[in-house]
């Protein structure tokens, strides 16, 4: 996993990876994972589905190396071919372009938000027509597993990549993802603290 914590040459400076650009997010992956095994105990069996605008987000990449540590059985990242990264297949994934095939068989689904703010041109014809092709509803959730969950790292745009009644339905686990949050990060920030003696 991308490194959360670094402790510099000077044993009195940490330093905290809350996220950088488009790079990496650990403290998301971590919480993400904590909220996986929760859940799902074993990541040997789970096929896990990443879905959206990969090409910009910061916790795809974390989640990814996070998930191949742990030696999940699958990683696949859906999305148009416009929002994944080149060469994607060498994080250890399997891609596909298609959300109906993409969904069979998943055990956890990870919506990603469009970050449109980081797109320097139009790589979508639009948000209803990506919400069509790439949005999570109640009858695309049917596809995979029946027990599968869905998360999310927010903020969550409703009807642009979920659909409310998916975000808030029963197989959500993304109220539960922001509690873990507040836990994962105060352990790091614990962490750094008795590292500079503080606790």
């Amino acid at each position: 996993m991308s490194i959360c914590l670094w402790f510099v040459t000077e044993p009195h400076i940490s330093v905290i990876n809350a996220g950088d650009g488009q790079h990496a997010h650990p403290t998301q992956a971590m919480l993400d994972m904590f909220t996986i095994r929760q859940i799902k105990k074993d990541f040997s069996n789970l096929r896990v589905a990443i879905i959206g605008d990969i090409l910009h987000s910061r916790v795809a990449r974390s989640q990814i190396q996070a998930l191949n540590t742990l030696e999940a059985a699958e990683i696949r990242v859906i999305a148009p071919k416009t929002l994944l990264p080149s060469h994607v297949e060498s994080l250890g994934v399997n891609v596909s372009h298609n959300l109906t095939a993409g969904l069979k068989d998943i055990d956890v689904i990870i919506m990603l938000r469009l970050q449109k703010e980081r797109m320097s041109s139009a790589l979508l014809p639009s948000e209803s027509e990506y919400f069509k092709c790439f949005g999570l509803t109640e009858d695309k959730l049917k596809i995979a597993k029946p027990d599968a969950i869905v998360m999310h790292p927010g903020p969550i745009n409703r009807g642009v990549e979920i659909d409310s009644k998916v975000a808030d339905g029963p197989q959500s686990v993304i109220l539960k993802q922001v509690s873990n949050g507040i836990a994962i990060r105060m352990a790091i920030m614990a962490m750094a603290m008795q590292k500079q003696g503080v606790m």
